[in-house]
């Protein structure tokens, strides 16, 4: 395979440039292990690991590769393996944070063009959730697209459509069935040559039927999903690059129970405009939308112009935000505290220092 089928532009090229003249080769992952990668090459798959040097200049997994990324590697004549010198600049990345109580930033996918935000219209659907995925979405730096699954299993579809876009503002809103092969079409215009598309979405709304359906082959064993709660268990157990009969690459994730976002300042505010603009609108600049006089935003509730729940959900969402950029840069504060001592720990130990 050449690297414009796998994405290549001439925005890497730039990139890759300097390490171009000094001997070295590039990749694209399509598959993060544990210790080692899988990656797109010139040559073929070759598996990776990262150098030395690089890991030792990570300051948290989000510095190691993600699937997506293109980067620099030298490989070995004696097992064909590769080692990564660097990564190449990300165009985009969807990133998240890491599920549990840990503050760390964790790259879902990187480089990717469009992403299909997945639910089920089986009983799952969750305008919330969505709203969720949205800022994470824009602020990725990649195009959303929510994708509404299992039309052949509502009742209600023009309604749960109507649902949807009121909260979804100028985003496209497709809804189709991907087991009855229903309404699939309406995906083949972003399936474009060298264009990356990633699904994402929770267990069970379809992402692995979907796959592979575009795909034209199973890559997936579908699972079905518990009839009491309309969840699946995960399918798709690891994030993975696949080549498309389009020409298009398509990156597929596990389902994600926990959707703790990393950051979303702007994604908030593409999310909600309607609430940003109400608020622009209040008579205090401070306004809390409480019981403040000359409230837009109470008026518009008040008025049944604003939903109750997402402004709910929207405050919410703020909330968590400003408190994990506190959390940032505490952790920020702290490496920085732990990289000076290393610097002095190692210009203790060096001769010139000892004199």
């Amino acid at each position: 395979m050449n690297l414009e089928q796998l994405g290549w532009s001439d925005r890497y090229a730039c990139s890759f440039r300097s390490y171009y003249d000094q001997g070295f080769a590039v990749g694209r992952v399509a598959v993060e292990h544990r210790n080692s990668y899988l990656l797109y090459t010139e040559q073929g798959e070759q598996l990776a690991a990262v150098s030395g040097k690089l890991r030792h200049q990570t300051t948290g997994i989000q510095d190691f590769p993600a699937v997506g990324d293109w980067v620099v590697i030298q490989s070995s004549s004696i097992d064909h393996r590769a080692t990564i010198h660097a990564i190449l600049p990300r165009k985009s990345k969807f990133s998240r944070n890491v599920a549990g109580s840990t503050t760390e930033e964790q790259v879902i996918a990187a480089n990717v063009d469009t992403v299909f935000l997945v639910s089920g219209l089986d009983g799952d659907l969750n305008p919330r959730r969505i709203e969720r995925y949205l800022i994470l979405a824009l602020e990725s730096g990649a195009s959303p697209v929510i994708v509404l699954n299992k039309v052949d299993l509502c009742l209600h579809v023009e309604r749960r459509l109507a649902e949807i876009e009121a909260i979804a503002i100028g985003v496209p809103v497709i809804a189709l069935s991907a087991t009855q092969k229903q309404g699939m079409d309406a995906l083949q215009s972003y399936l474009q040559a060298g264009k990356t598309i990633a699904l994402l979405g929770s267990s069970g709304v379809g992402k692995s039927t979907i796959a592979n359906q575009l795909n034209s082959e199973p890559l997936q064993t579908v699972q079905a999903v518990r009839r009491r709660d309309d969840r699946g268990r995960h399918t798709t157990t690891h994030r993975q690059l696949i080549l498309l009969p389009s020409g298009a690459l398509m990156i597929d994730t596990p389902g994600m129970r926990e959707i703790q976002v990393w950051s979303g300042a702007e994604g908030l505010t593409e999310t909600f405009p309607e609430i940003e603009t109400l608020a622009q609108q209040c008579h205090f600049r401070d306004c809390q939308h409480q019981q403040e006089p000359g409230c837009a935003i109470q008026q518009a509730l008040a008025d049944g112009h604003l939903d109750q729940g997402r402004f709910l959900n929207y405050q919410k969402l703020q909330r968590e935000l400003y408190y994990l950029a506190r959390k940032q840069d505490q952790r920020a504060t702290l490496a920085e505290k732990e990289r000076w001592k290393k610097i002095h720990k190692s210009l203790r130990n060096h001769p010139k220092y000892r004199e």
